[in-house]
């Protein structure tokens, strides 16, 4: 070994000796960082690699090579790529490459499709699932809608050939600037706040290739295509801002508390109604949005798609996998996971991974925390910073549930032993 280490080296001293650097610079046990964990009896977590930058989405090939998307470069480069060479539990082997940050990526067809926040990438894949020429993506599609808010392009595909990109809204509520008036019709829709469709093979497209799937999605970044039900599935973030303009309807506590994280199955030509109405899960209704005559009572969006699900407000749902995996109890299998990247002022927690039953392609029971406690302290009454905000999941080839986050910048993993 060098006597002096690279930044990139550093990575991986932590597996090797059993320590993690953490940001204040101070060593602590791997163990004692995957033990602050909450999990249901028999599941186990692990920490594989710390200092990894802003780990947004992952994948995980056959072969067990991980992927992480980062959203911001690390000595220049955006995607991380993870071995366990001898399959022994440690990380041995890493790479970093390519220069355009983001959150999407997937593998498809012998390729590995990556996201910036303004376009989609390919990497062409050996049969060992290791990405051939780091230095020459193919572009698939270029000049998708940025402005700085909520510009992140999560995407997956069909089964038809077709791929599938979020595109967020940067106005929260489509209001005219400075106002607590909607703009009407909202002409974000235009280019933003839904789900757009493009072929998944063809390079060098444009935006303007592109066609609307589904509209009246603020921000879609937990999104994926269930395989049983030959559908897409997506949990959104909701708007905020209500008593800003409108404290004669909501006072700052409904504000904090409204509206619903929602999930839905979503079919070619959706609309799920924003910015025209939001869904209230404690009125359980959709109801219409202020800025179009609301009142925080009157219902609206009659065409609009209902949710599966409702979620408390702001907890930030960021990604969403359906397990399929044969390592968990019957329970889980074809169940989805959902990150949550925020808090909710209405349950005093967040930062976790849920857990969603379903049956015969729908939602079956009450869902509930999976894994809880990233955040290291009690958001009821805090007594230091946020430690880890979970954004990524991937499922692995032995059934194993990987999370990554964004803020701790660390990779876990989730297995079951009875």
């Amino acid at each position: 070994m060098k006597n002096s280490l690279t930044k990139k080296s550093r990575l991986l001293i932590p597996l090797f000796f059993g320590v993690i650097l953490s940001a204040s610079q101070s060593f602590i046990k791997p163990n004692e960082v995957a033990s602050q964990l909450k999990l249901p009896s028999g599941f186990k977590a692990e920490v594989l690699g710390s200092e990894l930058g802003k780990a947004r989405h992952m994948v995980v090939s056959s072969t067990g090579i991980i992927y992480i998307n980062r959203s911001k470069l690390v000595d220049g480069k955006a995607i991380l790529m993870l071995k366990d060479k001898n399959h022994d539990g440690v990380i041995d082997e890493q790479k970093s490459f390519g220069n355009l940050p983001g959150t999407g990526i997937e593998i498809k067809d012998g390729h590995l499709y990556t996201a910036s926040n303004s376009g989609i990438f390919r990497y062409k894949l050996d049969q060992n699932q290791e990405v051939i020429n780091t230095e020459k993506p193919d572009m698939i599609v270029s000049g998708l809608p940025d402005h700085g808010r909520d510009n992140a392009k999560p995407f997956t595909f069909d089964n038809t050939g077709n791929l599938l990109v979020t595109i967020g809204s940067w106005n929260d509520p489509c209001r005219e600037p400075n106002s607590g008036k909607g703009i009407m019709p909202c002409s974000v829709l235009d280019s933003a706040g839904g789900v757009w469709k493009f072929s998944a093979t063809k390079l060098n497209q444009t935006f303007a290739d592109g066609s609307r799937y589904a509209t009246g999605l603020k921000n879609a970044v937990a999104m994926t295509w269930n395989t049983q039900t030959n559908s897409l599935f997506s949990a959104v973030h909701g708007r905020g801002q209500f008593h800003d303009f409108y404290p004669q309807y909501y006072t700052p506590q409904q504000s904090a508390e409204l509206p619903a994280e929602t999930l839905y199955e979503i079919h070619e030509g959706d609309d799920a109604g924003w910015p025209y109405i939001y869904y209230d899960q404690i009125q359980k209704k959709k109801i219409m949005a202020p800025e179009y005559g609301g009142n925080g009572k009157k219902t609206g969006g009659e065409k609009a798609i209902n949710p599966l699900l409702a979620f408390p407000a702001h907890l930030g749902p960021n990604d969403i996998l359906f397990y399929t995996g044969a390592m968990f109890p019957a329970k889980y299998k074809n169940g989805a996971f959902i990150a949550f990247h925020g808090q909710s002022a209405e349950l005093k927690k967040g930062y976790f991974v849920a857990f969603v039953p379903f049956k015969n392609g729908k939602p079956a029971g009450t869902w509930e925390i999976f894994a809880d406690n990233f955040a290291g302290v009690d958001l009821a009454k805090p007594t230091g910073p946020i430690q880890h905000r979970p954004c990524g999941l991937a499922q692995g080839p032995k059934g194993e549930l990987f999370v990554c986050d964004d803020l701790g910048e660390t990779l876990f993993k989730i297995s079951y032993k009875k």
